[in-house]
């Protein structure tokens, strides 16, 4: 980046700025084009203004309880549990997963304030609920909200945002530390739905994850997922 940036990067380079994109070399260059040519400065100030508009008319949405804690376990490991994390770990490298749900969720977080706005306030945790979690994309284009209640043995879902695909199935993979993902079904076609979990498989929700594949109607004709991987969470206690 020289002196001078060209007009035509201008709102795409501020932009990027703004939301935390660009890398620490990247965001210093461009500091310093700042400090010193006032029209790019009049871009800055134009973009902030035009990003945080975006959030005037939205109503604000308090994230429950449990959001903080899976970040927490992302990012800085608080309170996972060790003994599923290899497990898991392995299996979304295996997958090439990994690098991509990195990278994505950093991306994710710098944007969160204009997610939280925009995404529609989960439904929350049924009542006695045992076990949470939130499945979501690295892009939150997938949402989709769990709570198992060991009372009845079922694990109600709540797809918040994203839709299957035309044709095809988003199905749900419970992983437990090193075991091969185990299939939990196809997600109800309504966004609401409970999915009955046998009482062996309760037993391996502690500590374990949930992910939801792009799958062929009716679910993988194997014994593991054969579509793409769009969705991961943590399951946590409720």
């Amino acid at each position: 980046m020289t002196d001078e940036i060209e007009k035509e990067d201008e709102s795409a380079l501020t932009a990027e700025y703004i939301l935390g994109l660009l890398s620490p070399a990247e965001a210093q260059a461009y500091e310093d084009v700042l400090s010193v040519d006032p029209d790019l400065r009049a871009e800055y100030a134009f973009q902030t203004d035009r990003i945080v508009a975006l959030t005037d008319d939205i109503a604000p949405v308090t994230p429950p309880p449990h959001v903080l804690k899976r970040i927490k376990e992302t990012l800085f490991h608080e309170g996972a549990p060790a003994r599923s994390g290899a497990g898991v770990q392995s299996w979304l490298q295996r997958l090439g997963l990994l690098p991509a749900i990195g990278g994505g969720l950093l991306a994710a977080l710098a944007v969160l304030w204009i997610v939280t706005a925009i995404v529609p306030p989960s439904s929350g945790p049924v009542s006695g609920a045992t076990y949470i979690a939130q499945i979501a994309s690295a892009d939150e284009s997938l949402v989709v909200d769990a709570s198992y209640d060991s009372a009845n043995g079922n694990l109600v879902v709540n797809r918040a945002v994203g839709d299957p695909r035309p044709g095809r199935a988003l199905e749900l993979w419970l992983i437990a530390g090193d075991n091969p993902p185990i299939s939990l079904g196809v997600l109800p076609a309504d966004r609401s739905g409970r999915v009955p979990v046998s009482p062996d498989l309760a037993l391996s929700l502690a500590g374990g994850t949930l992910a939801i594949s792009d799958e062929p109607l009716g679910g993988s004709p194997e014994a593991g997922p054969t579509g793409d991987v769009l969705a991961v969470g943590q399951i946590v206690d409720a």
